[in-house]
């Protein structure tokens, strides 16, 4: 009680102990072990899928396609939309199908409201964790200036993240069709549980919940309204993990389909 009434009000010098500097704190636990796992598992994601969003090869396998390429507008694959790499594109412009797509569910992850929290913490140490000091001392924007500011567009990249699940659900589909008619292998089961965490992430979103609620700050009340929001609503109480597990699983994937182009190992067809 004394140290919280020590505090006073915002931006209030505290009475009776110094300012408290940069990590300076009184916990004795392993306060910065999920910080630096998020470091490592964040940086790991993102140093690998921009990696495979360049390579444009191996990232389709039969009837499987990636879904760092999804859908491929314009490729060489017999899954490409439109053929080809349309010739007004330039030569020294780099060029994959990945790179058509991805800023989108990219834009999407990388401004969630819990990816917000986890990279401020891990990447800016702003805060470090709960009761450490920070590094930014008194000053405090917000996200109402740049770059923060940008953050506030994660509900547009929610519309795009929602047509994306329909478009990989639909690859599932497409990944039953095999040369010599339907069947199921182990990559198509692997691009259907992806599919299922991408979803539980996307409709447990923060703007989607909100979204659903009502245009007038009123919850549904009865019919499909109220049992979107109520489904919405519960996979929002597991948003980190959803969170976490797609992340896994969307790389996963992409390497399992990478692995059988290049030879290294061979689908196992279940049906």
């Amino acid at each position: 009680m004394a140290e919280a009434a020590a505090v006073g009000a915002p931006g209030d010098k505290p009475k009776g102990r110094r300012l408290r500097v940069f990590m300076e704190t009184r916990r004795k636990d392993n306060w910065w072990a999920p910080q630096l796992l998020t470091f490592v598992v964040f940086s790991s994601f993102i140093v690998y899928a921009t990696w495979a969003a360049f390579q444009g090869e191996h990232y389709t396998s039969g009837p499987y396609l990636s879904p760092f390429y999804a859908p491929e507008l314009w490729g060489t694959s017999h899954h490409a939309w439109f053929g080809p790499p349309p010739s007004w594109i330039p030569s020294w412009v780099p060029f994959t199908p990945a790179l058509l797509i991805l800023p989108f569910p990219g834009g999407f992850r990388f401004t969630c409201y819990y990816y917000r929290g986890a990279y401020y913490k891990a990447f800016w140490a702003d805060p470090p964790s709960c009761a450490v000091g920070e590094s930014r001392g008194k000053s405090f924007l917000g996200e109402r200036y740049f770059p923060l500011v940008f953050q506030n567009v994660h509900r547009y990249f929610m519309y795009a993240a929602v047509v994306f699940i329909f478009l990989l659900s639909y690859d599932v589909l497409l990944a039953t069709q095999f040369d010599d008619g339907f069947g199921i292998g182990v990559g198509t089961i692997i691009m259907f549980v992806n599919v299922c965490l991408l979803a539980s992430y996307t409709f447990g979103c923060h703007s989607l919940r909100h979204l659903i609620g009502g245009g007038k700050d009123a919850l549904p009340k009865g019919g499909l309204g109220a049992a979107c929001y109520d489904g919405c609503s519960k996979l929002n109480t597991k948003h980190q993990l959803f969170a976490w597990c797609s992340l896994f699983s969307v790389a996963l994937t992409d390497v399992y389909i990478r692995l059988c182009s290049m030879g290294v190992i061979t689908d196992i067809r279940i049906i």
